[in-house]
C-alpha cells in the first residue's frame, strides 16, 4: 500500500502531462496560412431540386457567372439506375460536359453514400435486397460510373462514398472492408485518377479515413449548426491549428494529403431551408460569417477547400434578390 501511492501520484502526473500537452498541440498556437489557395464548389442536383431551383441554369450560373473551375459533383445512385442494369447518363453527361467546354475541373463523387439528405441514395429496387446482394450492385453501378468517365479530360478524381464512417443519414448499414474493396475496385479500373475518403471535420482525427487505402483524405469544416440531441445552435470551438496538426499527422504518418471538401457555406437549420425563414437561416450563414468562414480556412494552412452551398447562394440570388455571398465569392473565382 506505502508502494501505491506514490505510483498512483506518478500516473496522475503523467497523465495530467500528456492533457496538456495534447491540449497545447492541438489547439493553441497558429498554422502559415496558405498563399495559394484552390477553391472549389460542391453541386448536387438533388439540392437544386429541393430549393425548386432550374438545375442547368444553376449550373450554368456556376460556371459562367461564378466563374467556378473546381466543381465536385455527387453522382446519385437512385437517379442514374432507376431500374436495374438500366443507366440513364444525360445529366450527368451535360454536367462533365459543360465542365470540360470551360476548362474545370471536376471530382465525382461516387457510392451508396453521397451528399445531401438522405445520404445513402438507393434506387427503390435496391432497398429490400440484401446487403450481400446491394453491395454487388454497388459495384456494379461503380464500374459503369468509372468506364464512362475515366477518360473525360474534366475528370481529375474521385471520391468513393462519403464520410463513410460518420453515423448520420438513413443508411441501411456501414461496412470498413467494403469501403476498402470499393476503393480497390475504383482503382483497378482506373488508376490514373486519384481517390478522395472523406471524413468528419469536427468529430475524428481522421486516422481511419487515411487507412481505407485513398489517395486524398477529404474533411469537413462547419462552424454553426443546429444541434438536435441540444436543441439549439451551436458553434463548434475549434480552432484553425486543430485542422493543421490532423493534417500535419496525416502527412507525416500516412503520408496522405488533406483537403476541404466541405467548407459551410449555407444555413444549418432545424428544420430545413425551404422550411425556415430568412432569419432563421440568417443565424448560421450570413455575409459576414460566408467572410470569417473564408479566414477560418485560410488559417488551417490546408490549401484546398470547396464550399458547401453554392445552390443555396444562387437561390437567395434568383429568389429573394440577394446576391450578397454570390458577389463576395465572384471575388474569389
Amino acid at each position: 500500500m506505502y508502494l501505491m501511492v506514490p505510483l498512483l501520484k506518478y500516473i496522475i502526473w503523467s497523465l495530467s502531462g500528456l492533457g496538456i500537452i495534447f491540449i497545447v498541440y492541438f489547439f493553441i498556437g497558429f498554422a502559415n496560412q496558405s498563399r495559394n489557395m484552390t477553391w472549389g464548389v460542391n453541386f448536387s442536383v438533388k439540392q437544386t431540386d429541393f430549393l425548386k431551383l432550374d438545375s442547368r441554369e444553376t449550373y450554368s450560373a456556376i460556371l459562367n457567372d461564378l466563374g467556378a473551375k473546381n466543381i465536385k459533383i455527387s453522382v446519385y445512385w437512385d437517379l442514374i439506375e432507376k431500374e436495374k442494369g438500366v443507366y440513364d447518363f444525360s445529366e450527368l453527361d451535360w454536367q462533365v460536359a459543360e465542365a470540360k467546354k470551360h476548362k474545370a475541373n471536376v471530382i465525382l463523387s461516387i457510392g451508396m453514400k453521397v451528399p445531401r439528405w438522405p445520404e445513402c441514395h438507393l434506387p427503390i429496387w435496391a432497398r429490400d435486397i440484401s446487403k450481400s446482394e446491394q453491395q454487388a450492385e454497388i459495384l456494379n453501378m461503380l464500374k459503369e460510373v468509372v468506364l464512362r468517365y475515366k477518360d473525360s479530360p474534366a475528370l481529375t478524381m474521385w471520391q468513393v462514398e462519403n464520410e463513410a464512417f460518420f453515423k448520420f443519414g438513413a443508411c441501411p448499414w456501414t461496412d470498413e472492408e467494403f469501403l476498402k474493396k470499393e476503393i480497390a475496385f475504383v482503382k483497378l479500373n482506373d488508376p490514373n485518377h486519384k481517390i478522395i475518403v472523406t471524413d468528419s471535420g469536427e468529430l475524428s482525427f481522421w486516422i481511419k479515413a487515411s487507412q481505407m487505402g485513398g489517395d486524398i483524405v477529404g474533411v469537413t469544416t462547419y462552424k454553426k449548426v443546429w444541434q438536435q440531441q441540444a436543441h439549439l445552435y451551436v458553434s463548434y470551438p475549434l480552432s484553425p491549428v486543430f485542422y493543421n496538426r490532423r493534417a500535419e499527422i496525416v502527412k507525416n504518418i500516412f503520408n496522405k494529403k488533406v483537403i476541404g471538401v466541405e467548407l459551410q457555406a449555407e444555413p444549418w437549420c432545424a428544420n430545413s431551408i425551404m422550411n425556415s425563414s430568412l432569419e432563421e437561416q440568417k443565424k448560421t450563414m450570413n455575409l459576414n460569417q460566408f467572410k470569417e468562414n473564408i479566414e477560418f480556412a485560410k488559417d488551417t494552412g490546408i490549401d484546398t477547400f470547396y464550399f458547401w452551398g453554392t445552390e443555396w447562394w444562387y437561390y437567395m440570388k434568383t429568389v429573394y434578390d440577394d446576391s450578397s455571398i454570390w458577389d463576395e465569392a465572384k471575388k474569389i473565382f
